[in-house]
């Protein structure tokens, strides 16, 4: 088949959304489609066999283009939706398979070309617009009406995680295929590996280390993680919190905000480090931390955790739990008491830890593997090839 992949982010970038797009490329080009992507001006080109990038040249120009629902990636969609017209003229798909709010361009053009387009939903749009702008509060029912149309007209629709699939099911019936995010512990290659990190900070070889990996947007928690490790810090002074990840202006915020609460000399922001690296961080720390308090989806980076052989502390929200459970991970309300508590409850007990990292590494290898991917994306395009039969 040749499929068009229309992605409206940067792409490649190590996060969340490029990354599950890759590896959605990767699977494609391995079961021998051609693909094309349509993607914005940002990133770093990848290159796989029978594969070609196609990229938006805005004008003016705009960068730095962040995570998440902004007014420059408003602007850049509008750019991405003419090339894309150009493309569906020029070129001949079997499908497109359209990635977040692209499959509303794709809802207004495949149908004029009598193209087949699946939606590939990573987050709830309606739910970021709100939680960005809280004042769309009394327009909920519009937003969730208008994007609830591509989940109605699409040939099959593709969210990451079972809370989307619930929400997909609303309005359709039948091909709705979870395709969940995989770990990316040996996935990713990078030259050179991970420092080490006590020695790079000046620590003391037995002191336990809490770490988030993430990037630093306001809903993944890390308000709730510095207010938490406070109080951990009054009761367990042999802790340092170290995180990876983040643009400068939020790390710069976050260094004031360490500054003001008087905890500077034990939180480390060590701002973006390659994601092959990730994997030799995660193994040095004690305890990873998903500290999130809003949101559907389940951020990529808890399966890498999982995964690593390290203990998880993450809150107790359905962000989380479609994926996590009691057995595999530790869970918290997302509120600072009891984030400290369980974070207090895990630094003490080594056995409590060992036993839940190896519980969720048995659980990603079998259940969260690029093979599982894979066959996913495989039978989901199979499907296709024989409906045009």
């Amino acid at each position: 088949m040749k499929v068009l992949i229309l992605a409206p982010h940067p792409f490649y970038q190590e996060r969340g959304t490029p990354i599950a797009v890759d590896l959605l490329i990767r699977a494609l080009t391995e079961r021998g489609d051609e693909v094309d992507l349509l993607t914005f001006h940002e990133g770093v080109d990848h290159s796989y066999e029978r594969f070609q990038i196609y990229r938006i040249r805005p004008w003016p120009a705009v960068n730095n283009l962040r995570p998440g629902f902004s007014a420059k990636k408003i602007y850049c969609d509008i750019f991405m939706f003419f090339r894309f017209i150009g493309l569906m003229r020029t070129n001949k798909y079997d499908v497109v398979h359209a990635v977040e709010e692209s499959a509303f361009m794709a809802l207004l053009v495949c149908p004029i070309s009598r193209i087949p387009f699946i939606y590939d939903i990573d987050s709830s749009m309606t739910t970021q617009l709100i939680d960005k702008l809280p004042v769309l509060k009394p327009l909920r029912p519009v937003l969730r009406f208008f994007e609830s149309l591509p989940m109605r007209y699409a040939k099959a629709v593709v969210p990451m995680c079972d809370a989307l699939a619930e929400e997909a099911a609303r309005y359709r019936e039948n091909n709705i295929v979870v395709l969940k995010d995989v770990s990316l512990v040996g996935q990713q290659e990078s030259p050179g590996s991970a420092s080490d990190l006590r020695a790079e900070l000046g620590m003391q070889p037995d002191r336990n280390i809490v770490m988030y990996i993430g990037n630093l947007e306001s809903y993944q928690g890390i308000d709730l993680l510095l207010q938490s490790f406070l109080l951990v810090s009054q009761k367990n002074a042999d802790t340092t919190l170290v995180i990876i990840g983040g643009a400068e202006k939020d790390i710069e915020k976050y260094k004031e905000m360490v500054s003001q609460m008087g905890i500077d000399e034990q939180v480390y922001l060590l701002g973006p480090r390659p994601v092959g690296q990730i994997g030799d961080y995660m193994v040095q720390a004690d305890v990873l931390v998903s500290p999130r308090t809003q949101g559907l989806n389940t951020p990529m980076k808890v399966y890498s955790y999982l995964d690593s052989g390290v203990a998880v502390l993450a809150t107790r929200l359905s962000t989380h739990t479609q994926v996590m459970n009691d057995d595999i991970a530790m869970l918290a309300e997302p509120d600072s008491d009891d984030f400290s508590k369980a974070l207090l409850k895990l630094l003490a007990d080594k056995e409590l830890r060992n036993q839940l990292a190896a519980a969720a590494k048995e659980t990603m290898q079998r259940e969260h593997s690029y093979t599982a991917f894979r066959q996913k994306v495989h039978g989901l395009y199979a499907q296709l090839d024989t409906s045009k039969q």
